[in-house]
């Protein structure tokens, strides 16, 4: 097939990496943990794999989506950016805005969606593919896919070791870390769409 002439482990290797960080699923471990508190249980295998399938859909169809909708790629970063504002307020209070009396398990939100295939995922997905060939940019988002579930899974295991009060402690920096990124995200974007207003 035409397509595997693009193959390039070079290029898997740089889009994993650059999703890699930008998924930070390492950083998100103790967010991860607290929703296993919080919900009792992670669908481990649906929260991936939905993942996987948002990232790869937006990657071939993204622009379209957000073009039919009437959405540009920088508000849909701001609506992400609220919704990881509001997911760092919960875990630096300790308050809970989001309620979740009727959920049963944390799988498509906010795990899939917004905390690993979130506004900043999608859009470096479509960065991307502007400079590498879909082929490659496909098998860094399985393997990162896989990575994702494998810390899921692992969210009972990690909760035990980690203990209490490390937890805590834990999910109080990574909350001011989240919250710095929801800032970081929600300024860029509207500078961008202030731009393109003066512009047009």
């Amino acid at each position: 097939m035409e397509i595997f002439n693009d193959f390039s482990i070079k290029e898997i290797i740089t889009c994993f990496m650059v999703l890699f960080a930008v998924i930070d699923i390492i950083g998100s471990i103790p967010i991860i943990v607290s929703l296993q508190q919080k919900f009792g249980k992670i669908d481990a295998e649906r929260a991936a794999i939905t993942a996987g399938v948002i990232m790869l859909v937006f990657l071939f169809v993204g622009n379209k989506i957000l073009k039919f909708i009437g959405v540009d790629v920088n508000s849909f970063a701001i609506a992400g950016a609220f919704v990881i504002f509001i997911i760092a307020m919960e875990m630096i209070l300790g308050i809970e805005i989001n309620k979740t009396a009727e959920a049963r398990a944390a799988s498509i939100v906010p795990i899939a969606f917004p905390l690993v295939a979130g506004a900043g995922t999608l859009t470096t997905t479509l960065s991307l593919k502007a400079e590498f060939h879909d082929i490659n940019i496909i098998f860094g988002i399985i393997l990162n896919t896989i990575f994702v579930y494998l810390v899921l899974k692992s969210a009972t295991w990690l909760e035990k070791k980690m203990g209490d009060a490390t937890l805590a402690i834990l999910q109080k920096v990574f909350g001011i870390i989240l919250l710095a990124i929801s800032i970081k995200l929600f300024t860029a974007n509207f500078a961008q769409l202030v731009q393109t207003y003066i512009n047009f």
